[in-house]
C-alpha cells in the first residue's frame, strides 16, 4: 500500500502524460488585420483547450500561392471569403469548416491630430505628400481602399502620392511612425475597447468598398490534426468573439 503522502505526487505523474498526450499544435496562417485579436485569442484558446496555436500573419493573396505550393499550413483565418472558396475549389480546403468570424472595417487615419477630418475630404484637398495602402494586388484592405479612391473619382489623383505596403500591417507602420502623413488601414488596428488610438480618422463608409466578410477555413492538412479543429470551434465561443468585438469588428 502507498503511503498517503506520496498519492498526490502519484496521482500527478500519471495525469501528467495523459494531459501532453491531447495536446497539439496547429499551424495557423492568419490575416495580417487580425493580428491584435488572435494575439489575444491564441494565448487564451491555450490556456483553454491544452493545444498551440503557431501564427504566421500575411496578405491572404500570399498565402494562397503558398497553400498552393504545399505550405504547412493547417487552418486559413482569411481577410475574405474568396480565399477560403478559392482553396476549396481547389481541393486544398474541407468546404463544411468555413464560416464568417468577422466583418471588416475601413479607416482613413493619421498619426496627428486634425490631419483628417470626419468625413474624409482631406483626400480631396490632396494637401499632404503621401498616402499608405496595402498592396491592393494581394491585400483585401488595400484592394478596399483602392475601391474607395476609384468610387470618389480620386484614383488619378492620388496615385503619384500612394506608398504601398506588402501588407496592412506595414501600410499601418507606415502611416504609425509618420512616415506617411495618413494611410487606409483596419479599424482593427487603431481601435480597442471603444478607444481610438491617437490622431485624427475617418471611418470610411461600408458604401463605398465591397463588405470584408474575414472567413476561416480548415485546410486539408489539417483535416485530422484535433487542435486545428478545437481551434476552429474556439473561434466561434463567446471568449473570442467578445476579443474580435473589442477591435472594431462586426458579425
Amino acid at each position: 500500500m502507498k503511503p498517503a503522502h506520496l498519492l498526490p505526487l502519484l496521482l500527478v505523474a500519471l495525469m501528467g502524460p495523459v494531459t501532453l498526450a491531447h495536446a497539439d499544435e496547429v499551424s495557423v496562417a492568419v490575416a495580417s488585420n487580425f493580428t491584435g485579436p488572435m494575439e489575444k485569442i491564441a494565448p487564451a484558446f491555450e490556456k483553454a483547450t491544452g493545444h498551440k496555436a503557431l501564427l504566421a500573419y500575411g496578405t491572404v493573396g500570399k498565402f494562397y500561392a503558398q497553400i498552393k505550393n504545399n505550405a504547412p499550413f493547417d487552418v486559413l483565418i482569411s481577410a475574405d471569403d474568396e480565399t477560403p472558396i478559392r482553396l476549396e475549389k481547389d481541393g486544398l480546403a474541407i468546404t463544411e469548416s468555413r464560416f464568417t468570424y468577422a466583418i471588416g472595417k475601413l479607416v482613413l487615419w493619421s498619426s496627428k491630430p486634425g490631419v483628417v477630418d470626419d468625413k474624409g475630404e482631406v483626400l480631396k484637398r490632396g494637401d499632404f505628400r503621401h498616402l499608405a495602402i496595402a498592396n491592393p494586388k494581394v491585400a483585401v484592405y488595400g484592394a478596399a481602399a483602392a475601391e474607395v479612391m476609384k468610387k470618389l473619382g480620386l484614383d488619378a489623383a492620388l496615385e503619384p502620392k500612394l506608398v504601398y505596403g506588402e501588407n496592412i500591417t506595414q501600410a499601418y507602420q507606415f502611416t504609425a511612425t509618420g512616415n506617411t502623413e495618413l494611410g487606409f488601414v483596419a479599424l482593427s488596428q487603431i481601435y480597442k475597447d471603444g478607444q481610438y488610438a491617437p490622431g485624427s480618422y475617418w471611418l470610411v463608409p461600408p458604401t463605398l468598398y465591397p463588405q470584408i466578410r474575414q472567413d476561416a477555413v480548415l485546410l486539408v492538412r489539417g483535416k485530422s490534426n484535433p487542435a486545428a479543429a478545437a481551434l476552429l470551434t474556439y473561434l466561434k465561443s463567446d471568449a473570442a468573439k467578445q476579443v474580435i468585438r473589442a477591435h472594431g469588428y462586426e458579425f
